[in-house]
């Protein structure tokens, strides 16, 4: 119940402690971790019913996953809120302020910064996007990027619900995509 920590090691000791509790109570209260000694936890980490977790996923402060989201390997996930069904990864990231709708997928070398994705929005690969928000099953072709910053202030990007944009896209923010929009590749 209580132990000293004098050194460096003496926190690396209580923390592998720390990290055993917080894995058993989320696969006790219903969560499946692939691989549990590589995933860790911040203290108010908070997994719904039958999510999965691969390997090497590290959960930053503030993070909150509904039921039956997937996060696959090596995420990083910091303030961010998954909805219920969506799937983030493999080796994606998440930023404080990104919020995730029912059944959208984040996949590989995505970012996400303060930005709102709607319900099943598809932002598949290779891809940033920062303060911006994604409209309800919108799509972001690989290499698509949003430009929020001038140099001086940040600039907010709107995608429209159904709108898809194509690979290789530079959105220079302020700019807003309305809904079903078609944005060409490049």
């Amino acid at each position: 119940e209580v132990q000293g920590v004098n050194d460096r090691i003496e926190l690396a000791a209580v923390e592998r402690q720390m990290q055993r509790r917080l894995r058993e109570q989320a696969m006790s209260n219903g969560a499946t971790l692939e691989d549990p000694d590589s995933v860790y936890f911040a203290h108010d980490t908070a997994l719904g019913r039958d999510v999965t977790v691969g390997q090497n996923v590290v959960f930053g402060l503030g993070v909150v996953v509904e039921d039956r989201a997937r996060i696959r390997a090596f995420s990083h996930l910091e303030g961010a809120y998954v909805g219920a069904g969506a799937i983030v990864g493999p080796f994606a990231r998440l930023r404080p302020g990104s919020k995730l709708g029912s059944g959208a997928h984040i996949g590989n070398f995505v970012e996400l910064k303060n930005a709102k994705v709607g319900s099943g929005a598809k932002i598949n690969h290779l891809t940033y996007v920062g303060d911006a928000e994604v409209g309800s099953g919108a799509n972001l072709g690989a290499g698509t990027i949003t430009c929020n910053y001038d140099g001086y202030r940040k600039h907010q990007t709107k995608i429209g619900d159904n709108a898809f944009i194509g690979s290789n896209t530079a959105l220079v923010a302020p700019v807003e995509i309305g809904s079903g929009a078609f944005v060409g590749a490049g």
